[in-house]
């Protein structure tokens, strides 16, 4: 298991002191880290690889499932390799629209289909949506049965999702939604991505941010940009960073702003980050980069001691 050092999560702190234990009773502490559950590298043989990306975030007493990957069966199995309990979740997070960020879920509420759903807020969108009916033109020179609803609409209109009855909070703006925990909400303008939207998980800690990234269409650096507003300290980012089939310039343009302009301390490439980024990076951050493969546990703490193994993973040639 590859660990990066224990950070103390600053938000809900004070709700994780427990009341007294009775003598000789030993309080467990709560994990605090990140697993990978689904991505396309690594050398775990419990685990199956696959495109796509999913993780189990443990931090300030919280299970957070942030996306589900690109298939069900794969990422069912992967869980179970895992040992991880999805009935226990305290809420999941689906970065974006993209199946391979959120084809799992019909597994996760196979087991918990109550469990609250964060997505982004799209018109039409997958997750499901609403439009006041005031959004369309309307002709009262029409009969009525060629008028939307007779000429008489609902006040709101109100669109399925794919998974209906799941308990989904849309997301439409960058919103704190448990006590330092903030899902930042922003849309892509990258060609042929233009109009998505996306979600990142930042986490404040007295160590600094750390940053949840689904897949980062809307631009890393932008997404960095957004965290650093909460905390200039950004502790450690991990997930795909959108550089897989970027040129050189591009990769090390994003590298000089984590490294240099952000002072980013630690990161943890995976999914869509593209192997050239995670040479770049591991060259960049030496023993600040954190081998992020699949079935890796990342544990998140206070600081970084120097007997916890960095940079893990195969050498660079």
């Amino acid at each position: 298991m590859k660990l990066l050092t224990p950070f103390l999560v600053a938000a809900g702190i004070s709700s994780l002191i427990s009341i007294a234990a009775p003598a000789g009773a030993a309080t467990p502490e709560p994990k605090s880290q990140i697993t990978i559950l689904y991505d396309a590298f690594g050398a775990d043989p419990s685990m199956s690889k696959d495109w796509g990306f999913s993780a189990l975030v443990e931090v300030a007493g919280k299970r957070i499932l942030f996306d589900t990957g690109n298939d069900a069966g794969i990422f069912a199995a992967n869980v179970k390799a895992k040992g991880v309990d999805l009935k226990t979740l305290d809420f999941a997070v689906l970065s974006h629209r993209h199946s391979d960020h959120m084809a799992g879920l019909n597994y996760v509420l196979s087991v918990n289909p109550t469990v609250k759903i964060y997505a982004p807020k799209e018109g039409f969108g997958i997750y499901g949506s609403s439009l006041p009916s005031s959004f369309y033109r309307k002709d009262e020179s029409l009969p009525p049965e060629m008028r939307y609803y007779g000429g008489s609409p609902p006040q709101v209109l109100k669109f399925g999702a794919a998974w209906q009855g799941a308990n989904f909070e849309l997301i439409d703006k960058t919103t704190e939604i448990a006590a330092g925990m903030t899902l930042i909400a922003l849309v892509s303008d990258a060609p042929g991505t233009k109009e998505l939207k996306e979600l990142s998980l930042a986490i404040n800690t007295p160590a600094g941010v750390v940053l949840v990234v689904g897949c980062s269409h809307p631009g890393i650096e932008r997404i960095v940009e957004a965290a650093a507003a909460i905390n200039p300290k950004i502790q450690l980012i991990a997930g795909g960073f959108h550089l897989v089939a970027a040129s050189d310039e591009v990769i090390a343009k994003a590298v000089a702003a984590l490294k240099d302009t952000f002072k980013v301390e630690n990161v943890a490439p995976g999914h869509c980050s593209g192997e050239p980024t995670f040479v770049a990076l591991k060259k960049a951050f030496g023993d600040r980069y954190l081998y992020a493969d699949l079935g890796t546990s990342l544990a998140l703490g206070e600081s970084a001691g120097s007997d916890i193994r960095r940079g893990e993973g195969p050498a660079l040639q």
